[in-house]
């Protein structure tokens, strides 16, 4: 049982880690060598999974690509506005808007999943702490014997597990 609610945590904490790293080296690798330019929307999802663009002022120009999604999140957007992006010269694939690199999102699935692993966790700590709680005041073998034998009883043996 403890077991199985540690693996829990260490799950969540992978998932955590899932949802905050990639977004942050993304942030960061745009920050120090991303060049900004102007894009228009040519296409977008409806639920939006995914955004393209278009740069239209970079030495890149005319090249269309889908957005990342930072945390899971894409900027609300319609086909044809004009935005401000930041993306690698070296890969355009990777892009973000420029506000979402100067001030990221809350990323909410890495916070609600740190939640769960903070439950987990205690949890954990919570059944450790019963489990030697209720093997230090287990009773001894000689006290449940002594007071069987006043009972008329015979000797029941009790076994820690």
């Amino acid at each position: 049982m403890i077991l199985a609610i540690f693996g829990l945590f260490l799950l969540c904490l992978g998932m955590i880690l899932t949802f905050v790293l990639p977004s942050h080296f993304l942030v960061q690798d745009l920050r120090s060598r991303g060049v900004s330019a102007a894009a228009t929307v040519v296409g977008v999802d409806s639920k939006p999974k995914y955004v393209k663009v278009r740069l239209v002022s970079s030495p890149q120009a005319g090249t269309e690509v889908k957005l990342s999604d930072y945390a899971g999140m894409l900027p609300e957007t319609q086909t044809g506005a004009s935005m401000i992006v930041t993306y690698d010269p070296e890969e355009p694939s990777r892009i973000l808007t420029q506000s979402y690199v100067k001030d990221p999102p809350p990323n909410l699935p890495a916070y609600g999943t740190a939640a769960f692993a903070a439950f987990f966790l205690l949890g954990t700590v919570a059944l450790v702490f019963r489990r030697r709680w209720i093997l230090r005041n287990w009773p001894s073998d000689d006290s449940v014997a002594g007071s069987a034998k006043a009972h008329g009883s015979k000797s029941v043996r009790l076994t820690k597990r």
